[in-house]
C-alpha cells in the first residue's frame, strides 16, 4: 500500500543520494556501526545530531531531514529501510542500497517482511498471512484533515446530514421510521399509528404547534397528552409546552433543509438511552479496598465516576423529555470467589452515589464449566473472555428485563466483550481504550513470542484490532491517544500497520480518520477534588491522619522513609508501583539531584513496601529497584514510601494539604495515556509537573497552567522543579499564577458535566446514523468475525485455563 499523500522530500533525497553518495555512505556507515537492526526516531535523531558536530552543512541536507522524519529504520549489511511518517497516519517507506545509494519506495508490506526477515533471522514467512482492512474503507465517510481527527460525529453530521435527504422521498422516510421505532417496555414513544407517512407527519407537527403556542410556557405535558396523543404524538417530546414547542421546531428545520446543528440538537432529545452496561472484566472492580492491587486503579475510578455522571444526565434528560423512568447502568465486572476482603464476590452491589446504577458481577469459568476461583492478570484472561461474554448476556437480560440501550466496553478485554455483546444483541457500541498495550512496550508486536508467556499480545493485540474495527464510535481523552504529534505516534495510529512475525503481518489495522473516533475527556469528581482555597468544604478532621501518614514513624510494612523535617514543601507522586508510570525514575532522579534535595522532600504513594505482599511480578522488580534506591542514594530521612491505598476523600485532602504547604505534584511516568491522578490534582490547585508523553501534553498548558517534563531526561525535570520552587520561595505569586492557571484549566474543559453531557448526545447520533445508513460496515463485519474465528479462538485457546 503505497502513501496517500507524495512526499516531497523523496525526490530531493533521491537527488542527493545520487550526487553526494561518499557522505551518504559516512551516515549509513555510522548507523550500521550502531550494530542495531531496528532504530527508532530518538535514536536516528542521537545519531544525526552526532553526525553534524563534525559535519555542520549536514543538518540541512535532504537525508538529515529524512532521517529527522524518519519514526524507524531497519538495518542489515545492505539496507537501510525508512519509515517516514510525514503528517498523521500518512507514510512513506523506503529503502536505500547501501553500495550503490539506490533509492526506491516500497510498499507497508515489504517494509514489514523486511524486519520480520531482520526479527528472526532469516526465518520470515514470505507467505505470511496479511490483514488488510482498507479495501472496506469508504472514502466518502472518511476524514481527509488531521485538525479533525477525534471529531468524528461532526464530520458525519455534516456529511451525512447533506446526504440524507438527496434522494426523494427515502431520506426522510428513514428519519419517520427512526422515530416510529422508540419505545420502553411495551409504551409507544414519539409517534403512534395515527402518522404512518412524512407527510402526515409534517402536518400532525403543524397542527400540533397551534394549540401549544397558545399554552402557557410551562403547562406540563400530562396537560397536554391527550390532545397531542390526538395528533399522533406520543410522550418523549418534551415535559412542557416551551420544550415540545422545541423539540417539534426543531424536526420540521430538519425536514425542511437539514443542517448538522440542527440534527444533533433534535437527536439529543430523542429518547431512546434508559439503560447502559458498561464492560470492565479485568482487576478488582469494586468500591473500597481495590485500588492499588493488580490490575487495579485509574480505570476503577474513571468508571464509577463515569457512572454517577451518566446516570445524572440520564435522569435530566429523560425529565426534560417528560418521560418518567428510573433509567439502569449496569457495570458488568468479574466476580472472584476468593475476594480477599473486597467486595468482588458479591454479584450485585449498588453503586454509592447513584439512584439505580450497580456493579453485575459474573465469574470465569474454565475449560471445564467450572467457576474460576482466584483472580487472573489482564495478561492472562484471554481463554475466558468467550464464555464470559455468554454468561454475562444472560446476566444482564435477566436484570435489565431486556437488553441495554448501550454497551460501553473498557480496555482491551473489555472492548472484545463488549463487540461479542453487541454483535448478538444488536446494541451500538462503545469504545474506551484506557490504553493499548503495544505502544508501552519496545517492540511488542516485533518479538511477540518472547513476550508470549508473560504478556500474552498476540492475543491482546488481536482483540484490540476486532473490537476497534467492530465498535460504532470510539471515545478517546486526547488527541494524541488517536494520533500522537507531530513527532510521535498515536496508540491508535500504531495499529495501522504493524506485524507479529510468523503469526500475521497488519498493513492496514486501524484508520485514524475514521469517523468513529472522538475525543470526550473525563473529570475528576467534583465532590472529593475540589480547590484547596475552599474552606467550607475541607475535611479538616482527616488532617491528624495525614499528618501521621506524612511524618510519622514506620508503619509495619507498609512504610519506608521518616522525613526529618515538616517545614519543607513537598513534592508528591501517587501511582501504580509498575515500569511504565517510572516512580523509581522519579526517586532515582530526585537522589541524584543535590539542588531539588536542598529544597524539598519526597512522598511516593505506591504500590507495596514488603516485596511479600505483592502478587504481581512486575510490582515486585519495582519494588526491589525502589529499596536498592533508597539505600544507593541515603534517602530514608528526605523521602517517605507509603505502600497503602488512599480511600478518595483521603486522597483528595491529601492533595489540597499539600497544595496549602506550596508543593507539588510529579507524575514521571514514560507514557501516561490520560492522567487522572494530573486532572486530581489540578483541581485541588496542586501544581503539577507531568510526563508529555501521553495525555498530560494536553491537559496541561506548558508553563501556563503546569509544566511538562521528559521522563527520559530526569536531570532536566529535577532541574525544572528545583528552579520552579526556588522562585516561588522568592515570590509566592509564583506558585499561586500556576495553581489558579490550573483551576481554570479544569473548569474549562475536564468535568464530568461536560463528558457525560457529550457522551449521551454522542450515543444518540451514533444511533441514529447506524439506523438510517448502518454506515456501511456490513461487509467489515464478516471479516471480522472471520478474524475472530479462525485467529483469536486458536490464540487465546492455546493458553493454560
Amino acid at each position: 500500500m503505497q502513501a496517500e499523500v507524495p512526499n516531497a522530500r523523496i525526490p530531493a533525497l533521491a537527488a542527493f543520494l545520487a550526487e553526494n553518495r561518499s557522505r551518504a555512505h559516512r551516515v549509513m556507515h555510522h548507523l550500521i556501526g550502531l550494530q542495531r537492526p531496528f532504530l527508532l526516531k530518538s535514536d536516528l535523531h542521537d545519531a544525526v545530531e552526532q553526525l553534524c558536530r563534525d559535519d555542520e552543512q549536514l543538518a540541512e541536507t535532504a537525508l538529515a531531514r529524512a532521517l529527522f522524519q524518519a519514526q524507524e529504520a531497519a538495518i542489515d549489511a545492505s539496507w537501510v529501510y525508512l519509515a517516514l511518517r510525514h503528517r498523521v497516519a500518512k507514510w512513506n517507506y523506503l529503502r536505500i542500497h547501501l553500495e550503490t545509494m539506490d533509492l526506491n519506495e516500497v510498499t507497508v508490506s515489504e517494509f514489514l517482511r523486511f524486519k520480520e526477515h531482520l526479527a528472526t533471522g532469516g526465518h520470515d514467512d514470505p507467505f505470511g498471512l496479511e490483514i488488510d482492512l482498507r479495501p472496506f474503507y469508504r472514502e466518502q465517510q472518511k476524514l481527509t484533515e488531521e485538525g479533525s481527527i477525534g471529531r468524528g460525529v461532526e464530520f458525519l453530521n455534516r456529511r451525512l446530514s447533506s446526504r440524507l435527504f438527496d434522494e426523494l422521498g427515502k431520506g426522510d422516510q428513514r428519519l419517520l421510521g427512526f422515530l416510529r421505532m422508540h419505545s420502553y417496555r411495551g409504551h409507544q414513544l414519539m409517534l403512534n399509528d395515527a402518522i404512518g407517512t412524512v407527510a402526515e407527519l409534517r402536518n400532525a407537527l403543524r397542527q400540533a404547534m397551534i394549540p401549544l403556542r397558545r399554552r402557557p410556557t410551562h403547562t406540563p405535558y400530562t396537560d397536554l397528552a391527550s390532545e397531542l396523543r390526538g395528533f399522533g404524538f406520543e410522550p418523549g417530546w418534551g415535559h412542557d409546552a416551551a420544550r415540545i414547542r422545541e423539540t417539534m421546531s426543531l424536526l420540521l428545520d430538519i425536514l425542511e433543509a437539514p443542517s448538522p446543528q440542527t440534527l444533533e440538537s433534535f437527536l439529543s432529545r430523542v429518547p431512546m438511552i434508559f439503560s447502559i452496561a458498561i464492560v470492565s472484566p479485568h482487576g478488582w472492580f469494586g468500591q473500597s479496598n481495590v485500588l492499588g492491587r493488580p490490575d487495579t486503579g485509574g480505570q476503577v475510578v474513571y468508571i464509577l465516576d463515569q457512572v454517577r455522571a451518566l446516570e445524572r444526565e440520564m435522569h435530566q434528560r429523560l425529565a426534560e423529555q417528560g418521560i418518567d423512568i428510573e433509567p439502569r447502568v449496569l457495570v458488568l465486572s468479574r466476580l472472584i470467589p476468593e475476594a480477599e476482603g473486597t467486595s468482588c464476590n458479591e454479584r450485585l452491589e449498588p453503586i454509592a452515589g447513584t439512584r439505580n446504577a450497580a456493579i453485575l458481577r459474573v465469574p470465569f469459568r474454565n475449560a471445564a464449566g467450572e467457576v474460576l476461583p482466584h483472580w487472573v492478570s489482564r495478561f492472562h484472561l484471554w481463554p475466558y473472555l468467550e464464555g464470559y461474554a455468554l454468561d454475562a448476556e444472560r446476566e444482564l437480560l435477566a436484570e435489565l428485563g431486556g437488553r441495554p440501550d448501550l454497551i460501553i466496553g473498557n480496555y482491551s478485554d473489555g472492548n472484545l466483550v463488549a463487540s461479542l455483546l453487541s454483535q448478538r444483541l444488536g446494541v451500538s457500541q462503545c469504545n474506551i481504550a484506557h490504553a493499548l498495550e503495544k505502544t508501552k512496550y519496545l517492540f511488542s508486536d516485533l518479538y511477540w513470542r518472547e513476550n508470549e508467556e508473560r504478556y500474552h499480545f498476540s492475543a491482546q493485540f488481536t482483540a484490540d484490532l476486532i473490537a476497534i474495527n467492530t465498535a460504532d464510535f470510539v471515545i478517546t481523552s486526547t488527541y494524541q491517544e488517536i494520533a500522537g504529534t507531530d513527532d510521535s505516534v498515536g496508540q491508535y495510529e500504531s495499529y495501522s500497520s504493524f506485524t507479529m512475525p510468523g503469526l500475521y503481518r497488519v498493513v492496514s489495522g486501524v484508520d485514524v480518520y475514521d469517523p468513529k473516533f472522538n475525543i470526550v475527556s473525563p473529570g475528576a469528581d467534583e465532590d472529593i477534588y475540589f480547590p484547596y482555597t475552599d474552606d467550607q468544604r475541607r475535611l479538616v478532621h482527616l488532617h491528624a491522619e495525614i499528618e501521621e501518614l506524612l511524618f510519622g514513624g514506620p508503619r509495619d510494612g507498609e512504610s519506608r522513609g521518616v522525613l526529618a523535617e515538616r517545614e519543607r514543601p513537598l513534592l508528591f507522586t501517587m501511582a501504580r508501583l509498575d515500569r511504565i508510570k517510572n516512580m523509581t525514575g522519579l526517586v532515582d532522579w530526585y537522589g541524584r539531584s543535590a539542588e531539588l534535595r536542598e529544597q524539598a522532600d519526597l512522598v511516593v504513594v505506591a504500590g507495596h513496601v514488603d516485596p511479600g505482599r505483592s502478587g504481581d511480578d512486575e510490582e515486585r522488580e519495582q519494588i526491589e529497584t525502589m529499596h536498592r534506591l533508597f539505600e544507593q542514594h541515603g534517602l530514608d530521612g528526605q523521602v517517605r514510601w507509603l505502600g497503602i491505598h488512599l480511600e478518595k476523600p483521603l486522597a483528595g485532602e491529601l492533595y489540597r494539604f499539600i497544595a496549602e504547604r506550596r508543593g507539588v505534584f510529579v507524575q514521571p511516568a514514560l507514557f501516561e495515556a490520560f492522567g487522572l491522578t494530573v486532572i486530581e490534582a489540578m483541581s485541588c490547585g496542586l501544581p503539577v509537573f507531568a510526563t508529555r508523553y501521553g495525555g498530560p501534553l494536553e491537559i496541561i498548558e506548558d508553563g501556563l497552567s503546569g509544566f511538562h517534563i521528559d521522563p527520559n531526561h530526569g536531570a532536566d525535570a529535577t532541574a525544572l522543579i528545583a528552579d520552579f520552587l526556588r522562585r516561588c520561595a522568592e515570590d509566592a505569586d509564583c506558585w499561586r499564577a500556576i495553581s489558579e492557571a490550573a483551576l481554570a484549566r479544569i473548569e474549562e474543559r475536564y468535568t464530568w458535566r461536560r463528558y457525560a453531557e457529550r457522551m449521551m448526545t454522542l450515543s444518540r447520533v451514533y444511533g441514529f446514523w447506524k439506523y438510517v445508513t448502518d454506515l456501511e460496515r456490513t461487509e467489515t463485519a464478516r471479516y471480522l468475525e472471520m478474524f475472530y474465528g479462525l485467529q483469536f479462538r486458536p490464540l487465546a485457546r492455546t493458553m493454560a485455563w
